[in-house]
């Protein structure tokens, strides 16, 4: 990775939420791809991107998995591929954070905080980038609810309200994102990638799966 400044981040940053929001109404316009490979040259949009798709088939396999009027096999079918994608969802959010802080520990250092006094934020970059995704698909589906003509006005107020409310959401955490990095910038605080540890699809660590004996 070549080094950047906090100002061409805070740009790479701009760019990976604006691609989240025309994604989303992209990907519901066309078929939305399995997957999005990665390819030589990729950087911080690319990667953001790739996690992104993985909370839109969520977001859709999750509503499937809402529906009554379908076979158990079919909400059993669900589940599985949830738990699938949200593994490859958090994955891929630990390569954003990484990605990022390979970027931040490369700005110039302003100040040097001494070992014992280092600040961290209660929550990653890429885990802030992750919520940005998820409000992008509830600004969509939101502002789809208001343009329905099958439902009565309090409907469609209440969705209104919840709308606007979820554009002040997004508004507040992106700019909470760039102070952030400015942050980093200055020394106030360092960044540190805080792995999940996700136990339940793991055959040595989810007791269900390593305590259970083959049948036959």
């Amino acid at each position: 990775m070549q080094p950047i400044d906090p100002q061409t981040l805070k740009d790479l940053l701009r760019q990976a939420w604006t691609a989240q929001l025309e994604s989303v109404a992209l990907w519901h316009e066309e078929d939305a791809p399995a997957d999005l490979p990665e390819r030589p040259g990729d950087g911080l949009v690319e990667l953001v991107l790739r996690q992104h798709l993985k909370n839109f088939l969520l977001w859709h396999v999750e509503d499937r998995a809402r529906r009554k009027d379908v076979d158990d096999s079919v909400i059993t079918g669900c589940k599985r591929e949830i738990d699938g994608l949200n593994q490859q969802r958090n994955d891929l959010m630990e390569q954003v954070d990484a990605w990022l802080v390979r970027a931040i520990e490369a700005f110039p250092v302003q100040q040097r905080i001494p070992e014992g006094s280092r600040r961290f934020n209660t929550e990653t970059l890429g885990a802030a980038l992750d919520r940005l995704s998820i409000l992008s698909l509830k600004l969509f589906h939101m502002r789809e609810q208001t343009g329905r003509s099958d439902v009565d006005s309090a409907h469609l107020a209440r969705c209104r309200e919840k709308l606007s409310l979820l554009e002040a959401q997004h508004g507040d955490l992106s700019r909470s994102i760039l102070e952030l990095v400015d942050e980093y910038a200055m020394g106030v605080k360092s960044p540190r990638v805080y792995f999940q540890c996700k136990m339940y699809n793991d055959p040595a660590l989810n007791p269900e799966l390593y305590a259970a004996k083959p049948v036959g």
